[in-house]
């Protein structure tokens, strides 16, 4: 965001200064009208956006106050200010401890609402790794994680059983969901000479560049979706019957907005994917090799497993993961989003309300 001018910058002063006066006169709906006016001149006018929050509240619109509450806390924080009390001026103190209030009591109250008709459904009892979860998320408490090499970057959920690679036996669906791997590759095979179905899985080429390594050509990762942040592609669907069908019977992790992520991954020779951490343990990621030449490898959490063609594994990518392909031939693997597999079905649903409610919330934020 570029830098308000000066002359923006005392505009948006003077509405501040008017929402101030007005909002002691009593007139809040005009006050509310100032400061949102001083916000369009100076969004990083942090003061306007929490009078703006206080005078919702006042006006009875609590959801909307409850974003600004939360943009203003994000935004100053990130700047630096209103970390603690050294770096908010004494006169601001009260009013920021009860904006800190005012978000976790709202944001607290807005998840007991998405839970409601799960606890009449199930109990209370029903949802106790929920709750844990949520409190974890809320910075409410901290987690312990039975196993240090573990690290969620997004939301963690208790008392899973914890391992890099999952016991293919906990998986029931498996034999049946391999026995289509040779119609899966000849649907593949027809599918490689195309590019109209190919996207990049990362969208840009700094994060590329982050993350991805090549030490004598240049390195590329593509993939053929199936399905991308849970929208269905139905053109490489219908392009691959067999591959749709298999996918549509096994327990994928179906968040909306959000999951699954289905594809067909492609490797170009000499590229490898960094070192990097996934956003939950209540999703985990199974591959099933479809092309693999040699000196290809998977390793998580320090393990290295050697993808097998047709024989499918299931990890968790919230340990430290990678993968590389140095040969000079293309790597392939169905890479597909499951459920972990611990999580009962109550759980499940809890999980994807919320995951959903958090994202709607962010991309809330986002617009204001």
């Amino acid at each position: 965001m570029a830098p308000e001018s000066p002359t923006a910058t005392a505009d948006a002063t003077t509405h501040y200064q008017r929402g101030l006066a007005l909002s002691a006169s009593g007139d809040f709906a005009a006050a509310a009208h100032a400061q949102a006016a001083a916000l369009l001149l100076a969004p990083d006018l942090h003061v306007a956006r929490l009078q703006l929050a206080q005078l919702l509240d006042q006006l009875g619109q609590p959801d909307t106050a409850l974003l600004q509450y939360v943009r203003v806390l994000q935004d100053a924080q990130a700047s630096g200010q209103w970390v603690n009390a050294a770096t908010t001026p004494p006169a601001l103190q009260p009013a920021l401890q009860r904006a800190v209030q005012r978000v976790r009591t709202g944001r607290r109250a807005a998840f007991d609402l998405l839970f409601a008709p799960l606890v009449a459904r199930h109990g209370r009892q029903a949802l106790g790794r929920v709750e844990r979860c949520l409190a974890y998320y809320l910075n409410e408490a901290r987690p312990v994680y039975p196993d240090a090499r573990q690290r969620p970057t997004f939301l963690y959920f208790p008392d899973l059983p914890t391992s890099p690679y999952f016991d293919r036996a906990v998986f029931d669906w498996l034999p049946e969901f391999e026995s289509q791997a040779a119609g899966m590759r000849a649907e593949l095979d027809a599918l490689l000479p195309s590019q109209s179905g190919s996207e990049r899985v990362f969208t840009s080429r700094e994060v590329e560049a982050q993350n991805l390594k090549g030490t004598t050509r240049e390195p590329s990762w593509t993939g053929y979706y199936f399905y991308r942040h849970g929208e269905r592609r139905a053109d490489n669907a219908s392009a691959c019957p067999i591959t749709a069908a298999a996918l549509e019977k096994i327990p994928l992790c179906r968040v909306q907005g959000h999951g699954p992520e289905v594809l067909y991954s492609v490797f170009t020779p000499d590229t490898h994917l960094l070192p990097h951490k996934g956003v939950t343990n209540t999703r985990v990621v199974g591959h099933l090799p479809l092309i693999i030449p040699r000196d290809s490898a998977l390793r998580v959490g320090g393990e290295t497993h050697v993808w097998q063609e047709g024989r499918v594994v299931v990890f968790d990518d919230t340990y430290d993961h990678e993968a590389w392909n140095r040969s000079d031939e293309l790597r392939v693997v169905m890479i597909f989003d499951l459920w972990n597999p611990y999580l009962t079905d109550c759980e499940r649903d809890a999980v994807a309300a919320l995951v959903g409610a958090i994202g709607e919330f962010r991309h809330a934020l986002e617009q204001l």
